[in-house]
């Protein structure tokens, strides 16, 4: 247990973490729905009722299909972009999908190669791309979600304020909707070119995604 616990360290402190946010985003913001509630003249709903609500759904799924893009748009722009002086880049010249003996497929897969590696045709092709089309699909799963769900949420305020319900598709052309959207989308672009320029010139001891210490500036897909 001991050597499980250690060799899986990072990812289950990180479910531990998203548990632990999530739970709390659910009570907070529970009592910020009641708040509205009240402030409408409404009555305040109980904590179950909030979390099968779509203001709930909403609210999380516009957090999860940003987090997707920004994934996905970096997996397969790294394949053909770089920066120089990064640690997130692979060096100038290297880009594109490399050579079968490098990616180690085909007849260079070795005997711990996944089996699909040493396949040819459409496996070798879905295990090369696999990681960027499952976080494709699941930006896009996301993205219906909060989409479906903010519809279903900003309906209730239209009914609330006596107004007309929206389609599904006429939800998608509202500021509401494009709002809530773009205001994820650009903090996540701005995170990962925040930290794909400053690690050309920060470090941090000891993280894979730092440079050493001592590694010139210049250098660049050089891991700690």
């Amino acid at each position: 247990m001991r050597r499980f616990l250690r060799d899986n360290s990072l990812g289950l402190v990180f479910g531990l973490l998203f548990l632990i946010v999530l739970v709390a985003q659910a009570f907070a913001g529970h009592a910020d729905f009641n708040q509205q509630q009240l402030a409408a003249g409404m009555e305040p709903v109980p904590l179950t009722r909030y979390l099968t609500s779509a203001s709930f759904a909403a609210d999380v799924a516009e957090n999860w299909q940003s987090e997707y893009l920004q994934f996905f748009l970096y997996i397969f722009l790294t394949v053909w972009l770089v920066q120089r002086g990064s640690p997130e880049s692979k060096k100038p010249g290297e880009q594109g999908r490399e050579s079968d003996e490098k990616q180690k497929v085909g007849r260079y897969a070795t005997d711990e190669s996944p089996s699909w590696a040493r396949a040819a045709g459409l496996r070798r092709t879905l295990l090369s791309n696999s990681l960027g089309l499952v976080m494709g699909l699941l930006f896009v799963a996301s993205w219906l979600t909060q989409s479906i769900a903010g519809a279903a949420a900003y309906n209730e305020e239209q009914l609330r304020d006596l107004q007309e319900p929206v389609t599904w598709a006429e939800y998608l052309t509202e500021p509401d909707f494009w709002n809530r959207t773009l205001q994820n989308w650009q903090s996540e672009l701005l995170a990962v070119a925040s930290m794909v320029i400053l690690s050309i010139y920060l470090r941090q001891r000891g993280s894979p995604e730092s440079k050493p210490v001592g590694s010139p500036h210049t250098a660049t897909g050089v891991e700690g």
